[in-house]
């Protein structure tokens, strides 16, 4: 069964940094991504950051240089690194985890944690 535990979201002063976390219990094969979106209120959920299985990345150009995405595989966890953090960060944080199956992939999802970046 997969579950995904996030950490490390909080409140911070703009040009701050925060790091993330998210553990997932599930199994560490056949994992095509692990990834990180966020939701502010009123918007869409869209894609922060990812990373495949092979270590290859994905940034939003917003968050481009100021945050990085890494894993350890040993773990099953993935971080994201984020610095210079701007208000307009301000969001809640999903964690994503993406299977690959025979015929198709299969998306889990964390809880969300917030992180709020004040000016």
């Amino acid at each position: 069964q997969v579950r995904l535990v996030e950490s490390g979201g909080g409140l911070v002063q703009a040009g701050g940094s925060l790091r993330l976390s998210c553990a997932n219990s599930g199994s560490i094969f056949r994992i095509n991504s692990m990834g990180w979106y966020r939701q502010a209120p009123g918007k869409q959920r869209d894609l922060v950051a990812s990373i495949t299985s092979g270590g290859t990345t994905n940034y939003a150009d917003s968050v481009k240089g100021r945050f990085t995405i890494s894993r350890d595989n040993a773990k099953n966890t993935v971080y994201l690194q984020m610095n210079s953090l701007k208000p307009e960060d301000t969001a809640v944080y999903y964690c994503n985890v993406q299977y690959s199956g025979y015929t198709q992939y299969t998306d889990y999802w964390g809880q969300g944690t917030q992180v709020t970046v004040s000016s």
